[in-house]
């Protein structure tokens, strides 16, 4: 074994013992002169600034320094000069050394002076602090912090989840100086996983692309266990599949951590190296907090934009639910008096009259319809909520779209075995179904796929965590097709009333949010999750019942003939719609009495009066409501049957759908026999 090596300028005569304790010294060691001239060096110097020992002896010390502080490092070089003494230097301050290739070190230096001969030199002990432990783990934590500190300020001042996700993927790989970095989020199914954001992409792992949620993957791995995962070595790792990719790309080792959102994983945050890294508890600690900052900030932005959506959305539907009740009592007096005037001789007799007012009647149900739809959307229509067998459901209309779809298009159905039934309005969870599944059509135009599933369900993420429903388990309802796709605008704005990207005269705009509105009020919640090109996928949630008896307001109706004679108390504020009404009941050999309002209706139920139903509009102008009233005269008259009915719905009038439990509602408008059907109803309630 050689002994350490030493430069000596020829002006030095140093004894050999001298020498070889200077060369075998660990530290770097250098001997300057009055000028700044390096006059010794050893090995451990050379090592540490990059040179070789014959090249620092042909250097000023000065060149050591970086050069924002080389004027500075003169001027105390000079001071020390003038009062040489043993002291160290960066007592109160970081010392940077510069090395041959221009990278700096950390140091600290302890100087002591030297004679030759009546020449002073300065003798120069020089340690790297980076080869210390403790300084090391110093060193990392505060890159650590720094990198959490970015972050933060990031979520203060970002409102875009994209810049979130693909900022803190590159702020792990930075700290932990590794190669690759993944966000990897679960959809609402939880059976794939989406790439929100990396660095170093791998070509399966894109930014955008679906990884499949395998329990034997490290993704399904870190998600059964809910806990962080590390990896030594790819290419021996036994607890799970490893991606051959992972091995072509020379992946050695890695991390990964689950993302946490309101106790349960929603995704998941990986680092992974070319090199065989050791992955310590400050490491783990650092990319779970990292994990759980982005957890937070990104339920932070989500609640805030579904807030606002809500507001938006809500703001809409009181204007658009005021529209629909005033303009169904108008329908009311429109359909009515249609259909008297089909009754006379005239129209009768004459055939383009006869075309007429089939063109009218026409109108006014396609009219009747669309402000059904408004009701749907600003979540004030009445819903008669029933125990709905999902896989019934789903099979039944699969095999209807079957008939009426493009031969193009496959439609399947896959219902868990588990599947519990859902609470909800048969008819109406048919048709926002209905809605999807045309959306669906109309966005594979070449033909394609059509999907439904349901499986018990999570409650959803947007749903509110004190809404009476948030306890109950729920079903999602997926319809997903593999069309065209939204883009993040589109997706924006799909439940918005009256927007539709299809041509000028296809459809109202009303689809979607019509299903928006009803899975809202049926104390549920709708996603979309969709990418141009690569279809899309609405997740309908629905509770579950929570006793047998929910289905106690859905039944048959009762097909019994309306008896002739009845006397019937009629309470409606608009004349128009009073006078067809008092048509239509005549008509049924119905003897009708009418009233204005409660007050004027309630002076008419005197003990004798004897009526057999009372038919009452929920709003009545200003005073008593359709509801006080029939409660009143159930105490009057126990037992008098009840007809409500109503252009607008209880939720306006502040009349939630419990007060409805005691007496059936009738929707306006409405024609003759469906009045009938609702008398023959209430009669039998």
């Amino acid at each position: 074994m050689q002994p350490p090596s030493l430069a000596v300028h020829a002006s030095l005569d140093i004894p050999t013992i001298a020498r070889a304790l200077f060369a075998a010294y660990p530290d770097a060691m250098l001997a300057v002169d009055t000028q700044g001239k390096i006059v010794l060096a050893n090995t451990a110097a050379a090592l540490l600034f990059g040179y070789d020992v014959e090249e620092l002896l042909r250097m000023g010390v000065d060149a050591l320094v970086p050069d924002a502080v080389r004027s500075r490092h003169a001027s105390f070089r000079g001071a020390y000069g003038q009062r040489p003494a043993p002291r160290p230097m960066g007592t109160q301050t970081d010392l940077v050394a510069r090395r041959k290739d221009g990278s700096e070190v950390m140091v600290e230096i302890a100087l002591s002076p030297m004679q030759d001969g009546g020449q002073v030199y300065v003798l120069a002990a020089i340690r790297d602090i980076n080869a210390y432990p403790r300084a090391l783990q110093a060193l990392r934590r505060a890159r650590y912090s720094d990198s959490l500190a970015r972050l933060g300020r990031l979520a203060i001042d970002a409102r875009d989840t994209h810049v979130l996700l693909d900022s803190a993927p590159a702020l792990a790989a930075e700290a932990l100086d590794v190669e690759a970095a993944r966000v990897y989020l679960l959809d609402e199914s939880r059976s794939e996983f989406r790439v929100a954001g990396g660095k170093g992409v791998l070509p399966s792992e894109a930014s955008g692309s679906r990884v499949a949620n395998d329990a034997q993957s490290l993704l399904g791995y870190v998600l059964a266990q809910a806990a962080p995962v590390i990896v030594h070595d790819f290419r021996s790792e036994q607890r799970f599949k490893v991606p051959q990719a992972y091995v072509d790309a020379g992946l050695v080792s890695g991390m990964a951590v689950p993302l946490f959102e309101r106790g349960q994983v929603m995704g998941v945050l990986a680092v992974r190296s070319f090199k065989a890294l050791h992955f310590g508890a400050d490491e783990q600690g650092f990319v779970q907090t990292l994990a759980d900052m982005l957890a937070n900030c990104l339920l932070r932005i989500r609640t805030e934009e579904a807030l606002q959506h809500a507001a938006r959305l809500e703001s809409v539907g009181q204007l658009t639910g005021g529209i629909a009740h005033d303009f169904n009592n108008l329908l009311t007096v429109i359909q009515g008096n249609l259909q008297v005037l089909a009754e006379l001789d005239l129209p009768v007799q004459d055939a383009q009259a006869q075309q007429l007012l089939a063109a009218a009647e026409r109108a006014g149900r396609r009219a009747a319809e669309l402000t059904g739809k408004l009701l749907a959307f600003s979540r004030r229509q009445v819903l008669r909520p029933g125990v709905v067998d999902v896989n019934a459901l789903l099979h039944s209309l699969a095999d209807m779209l079957r008939r009426t779809l493009d031969q193009h298009i496959a439609v399947s159905v896959e219902v868990a075995p588990d599947c519990p039934p859902v609470l909800a309005d048969p008819s109406l969870l048919e048709s926002a179904l209905l809605n999807v599944a045309i959306n669906a059509r109309d966005a594979m135009p070449q033909g394609g796929r059509l999907q439904f599933e349901a499986r018990p369900a999570l409650p959803p993420m947007d749903l509110d965590a004190d809404a009476p429903a948030a306890a109950r388990r729920f079903v999602s309802i997926v319809v997903s097709d593999n069309g065209v796709g939204m883009s993040d605008a589109v997706k924006e704005r799909a439940f918005e009333p009256f927007y539709t990207t299809k041509e000028s005269g296809r459809g109202t705009g009303l689809g979607l949010s019509t299903v928006y509105g009803f899975v809202r009020q049926s104390n549920g919640a709708v996603t979309i999750d969709s990418e141009v090109g690569q279809g899309t996928r609405i997740s309908l949630y629905l509770p579950t019942p929570q006793t047998e008896d929910a289905a106690a307001h859905v039944g048959a109706l009762a097909r019994s003939l309306l008896p002739q004679g009845l006397r019937l108390l009629l309470v409606e504020d608009d004349v128009e719609v009073r006078k067809v009404l008092r048509h239509f009941l005549e008509g049924m050999g119905c003897q009708v009495s009418d009233a204005v309002n409660g007050e004027q209706a309630l002076g008419l139920l005197d003990p004798g009066a004897g009526f057999d139903l009372l038919l009452t509009d929920i709003a009545l102008g200003p005073g008593m409501r359709g509801t006080e009233l029939a409660a009143l005269a159930q105490q009057r008259q126990p037992g008098l049957p009840v007809l409500l009915m109503s252009g607008f719905t209880p939720e306006f009038l502040d009349t939630g759908n419990d007060a409805l439990a005691n007496w059936p509602l009738l929707r306006k408008p409405f024609k003759r026999a469906e009045l009938e059907r609702a008398i023959v109803e209430a009669l039998s309630y």
